[in-house]
């Protein structure tokens, strides 16, 4: 059985990529990816863990495992990392035994940031985060990247059936813990 949490070590050394029929370097086009798409897959890490450390761990790994599938990618290589992100979030919250939550209300920043837009994320952050990961997981599949239940189940590894209950008890549970996000399950709902 293979260990999903070791970090893969037998990247070629910079001189020892070989040239791919374009003429430039395969390693130097991963560098190009990690360069271009590593904020955007940070985003996506910070979502489905709630820590920016941990998603910068999700997304190293990721990484990774990305440059040691790089010669076999043939389509997209962003999609194969955010599969890979996916599937490595699953199996940490899977063995993780103990719940992490933040401990009691967050402090208050140095700063006069009035706007009701920075009291709306401070809100639903703190409702994120109640949420189990698996619930996480299945909200920003659905909302934030826009997939369909059939292509969350596939990303997760699991039923459409499991998608649907688990979106909707991530939901039920986002209305009880934080009815003031009430607006945002109105522009959720309209057609």
């Amino acid at each position: 059985m293979r260990d999903l949490n070791r970090v893969p070590t037998e990247l070629p050394a910079l001189g020892q990529s070989t040239r791919d029929d374009g003429g430039r370097q395969p390693r130097d086009d991963f560098e190009a990816f990690v360069r271009t798409r590593t904020a955007p897959l940070l985003r996506l890490g910070y979502l489905l863990t709630g820590d920016q450390h941990l998603a910068e761990d999700l997304v190293q790994s990721a990484l990774a495992r990305t440059a040691l599938a790089w010669p076999k990618l043939h389509t997209s290589p962003e999609a194969y990392a955010r599969t890979t992100m996916y599937h490595l979030q699953v199996t940490w919250w899977r063995r993780r035994k103990v719940a992490e939550t933040l401990p009691g209300e967050l402090p208050e920043r140095t700063g006069t940031d009035n706007t009701a837009d920075a009291a709306f994320r401070l809100s639903l952050q703190r409702a994120l985060s109640r949420l189990t990961p698996r619930q996480r997981a299945v909200l920003v599949l659905r909302y934030f990247e826009d997939r369909s239940e059939a292509e969350a189940a596939a990303v997760l590894n699991c039923s459409t059936g499991t998608v649907k209950s688990q979106t909707a008890r991530a939901l039920a549970r986002l209305r009880t813990v934080a009815p003031e996000l009430s607006e945002l399950y109105r522009e959720v709902r309209k057609p």
